[in-house]
């Protein structure tokens, strides 16, 4: 007799409201294997003769949580929903006209309405009290036009479809960079967004300096300029001329940025040219946003397929002196998750025709690993010891090894991805970190997939595969209250126990371990220092939110922020909990009490 997989009732919970196929009362999955069976078959649908070979291989990577593939791949490959199966999407630049801001906003409404997230760039629009020549009149900025998408996004969740999940972006050289920094210190304010700034390496350094700093625009047919300067901007692939609107003190700015993230949690950082510098297809796009999550910077119209491998699932003998990590069978699922994932690209529908083109130009895949904090517990390892480190690079190593070497494989088998120019590929300097036996081969096969690699933060699939720890995050609690946002829009507490801690009391664990630590107990270094030790391996970016007390300090705050550019993180995230973003997990004991997590709703899974 078949028996569920799942060990705790909100598990089964979430698989039965965000993931079971069904039409109307009409259940189309009788349990989570029906529900791997029909994702399996469909994706390797496109495998031609070989397509019962991988459904097999598929379902058993499926099976047991092993391979999280991203939510919209669950919930919609194999039925008849007419969705995407991506996550998310970056959109195209927003025109600077009225048609031009609406025919975006259409389009967004179109890729949310089809289940994707999607991120924009509001730079390309000029700032309140500008001219608006054609018009007669003054621009009121791109603030007051996110407030349009704001209004559409919460539109769509009324009619029945999935909390959509947006990106909001300004540079950091923006006339209206300040009004965007505070947008959400008002708390109905931009709900449905989150938000990051563009920093550049030229105003960290303004920073540092004590520099003024200008705040400029791209000229665009003006009289009367006054000064002006060329500098990159979104949307243009070259430096462009720019109208100087006024200047003001870089670390004035800052401070101002940091504030708002101290009090509000918001915007996040985005370290853009490092971004760029590290990006594989550099030679053929300039990225200036990301998902809405993060940890995949695309360019206009860039989608992201995203699927993370359950570390918890490779350990052997559990929190005993014999504890072991499977090495061998983690090679052989890397190999077949990237397979799936590439597969995934072939069958997915897209909402509108420029995502498919920009998708298969480039084949853009974002594997990542969920469960990391427990599989270092039931190991014996403690989160953000030497010991834990060394331990990530080999695993993270291995990870983007097995990858490439695949992916090499499959451009041998299938073809490499349109977009690839071999000689600037290989001088990408990513690429460059890469072992000499995988640069040659794509020197000779190609490689099917331009990027490989991303951390997504795994919230609701985590939740999913029996509350394992989520995406690279230290256990919150060994039990704690979660807000979960149900079917009808309410949202509901329930209690969440960790996998591990689970585990172990099943074990008949009973004294608490030393390895066994929470996001509590980590000060904020210690979460950046695990972020830097895994990001050189990564060739996307990483979701990580850098969980802090309430009675952090605002000096200590900041500098997180200042130490994450200099250890070469593509962008960072702190949270301290605060009455504006809102209260989504609670420790059992209300005298210890903090809130340290962003909302599972804001991953777009």
């Amino acid at each position: 007799m078949y028996r569920e997989p799942f060990d705790n009732e909100l598990s089964q919970t979430i698989w039965e409201s965000k993931y079971r196929y069904r039409d109307g009362a009409k259940f189309h999955d009788q349990s989570i294997d029906d529900t791997w069976r029909r994702v399996a078959r469909a994706v390797a649908s496109t495998e031609g003769e070989q397509a019962p070979t991988w459904e097999a291989r598929f379902h058993e990577l499926l099976r047991g949580f092993r391979f999280l593939p991203g939510g919209r791949i669950l919930a919609g490959a194999g039925t008849r929903h007419r969705v995407t199966l991506f996550n998310c999407f970056v959109m195209g630049e927003i025109a600077d006209s009225v048609d031009g801001i609406f025919e975006a906003l259409k389009e967004g409404a179109v890729t949310m309405q089809q289940g994707g997230g999607v991120g924009y760039d509001f730079s390309s629009l000029r700032p309140r009290g500008a001219s608006a020549a054609q018009a007669g009149a003054l621009s009121s900025g791109p603030v007051s036009f996110m407030r349009i998408w704001d209004a559409m996004c919460e539109t769509l969740r009324s009619t029945g479809n999935r909390r959509g999940a947006m990106m909001g972006i300004l540079r950091c050289n923006h006339p209206d960079i300040e009004e965007f920094i505070n947008a959400k210190r008002d708390f109905r304010e931009l709900r449905n967004f989150n938000l990051s700034v563009l920093v550049t390496d030229a105003f960290m350094q303004a920073v540092r300096s004590d520099d003024e700093w200008p705040l400029i625009f791209p000229v665009k047919g003006e009289k009367n300029l006054g000064d002006r300067i060329d500098a990159v901007w979104s949307g243009y692939t070259k430096p462009v001329a720019c109208r100087i609107h006024r200047r003001m003190r870089a670390r004035d700015l800052w401070q101002r940025l940091m504030r708002a993230a101290y009090d509000t949690a918001e915007p996040g950082v985005l370290f853009i040219d490092r971004i760029n510098d590290n990006n594989n297809l550099y030679y053929r796009e300039r990225i200036s946003a990301t998902n809405p999550c993060g940890e995949i910077p695309l360019p206009p119209y860039g989608a992201c397929d995203l699927g993370s491998i359950n570390l918890t699932q490779f350990v052997t003998r559990a929190f005993s002196e014999q504890a072991e990590f499977a090495w061998s069978a983690f090679k052989s699922w890397i190999a077949t998750s990237v397979r799936f994932m590439d597969d995934v690209i072939t069958l997915s529908h897209f909402p509108l025709p420029a995502q498919r083109e920009q998708a298969t130009a480039t084949r853009r895949i974002g594997l990542g690993v969920t469960g990391l904090a427990d599989m270092l517990m039931m190991l014996g390892l403690r989160y953000g010891d030497q010991s834990s480190f060394v331990f990530v690079d080999r695993l993270f190593c291995q990870l983007r090894n097995s990858a490439y070497r695949t992916s090499c494989a499959l451009a041998q088998e299938k073809g490499a991805f349109p977009g690839l120019r071999t000689r600037p590929y290989l001088k990408g300097a990513f690429i460059r970190r890469l072992p000499k036996d995988i640069q040659t081969r794509i020197g000779a096969t190609g490689i099917r997939n331009s990027h490989l690699l991303a951390m997504a933060p795994t919230g609701t699939i985590s939740l999913l595969a029996n509350n394992v720890s989520s995406g690279l995050e230290p256990v919150f609690g060994d039990r704690y209250q979660r807000k979960i946002r149900q079917p009808s829009g309410g949202e509901v507490m329930v209690e969440v126990i960790d996998y591990a801690w689970r585990q172990w009391r099943m074990q008949g664990g009973d004294t608490v371990p030393d390895c066994f630590v929470t996001a509590r107990e980590l000060d904020g270094e210690t979460h950046l220092a695990m972020q830097a030790r895994i990001q050189p391996y990564v060739d996307n970016a990483i979701s990580k939110t850098v969980n802090l007390s309430r009675d952090t300090g605002f000096g200590q705050f900041s500098s997180l922020y200042e130490e994450a550019h200099a250890l070469g993180l593509k962008g960072c995230t702190a949270y301290r909990p605060n009455p504006v973003s809102g209260e989504v997990l609670h420790y059992d004991d209300p005298h210890t009490a903090e809130v340290q997590c962003c909302s599972i709703d804001r991953e777009g899974a």
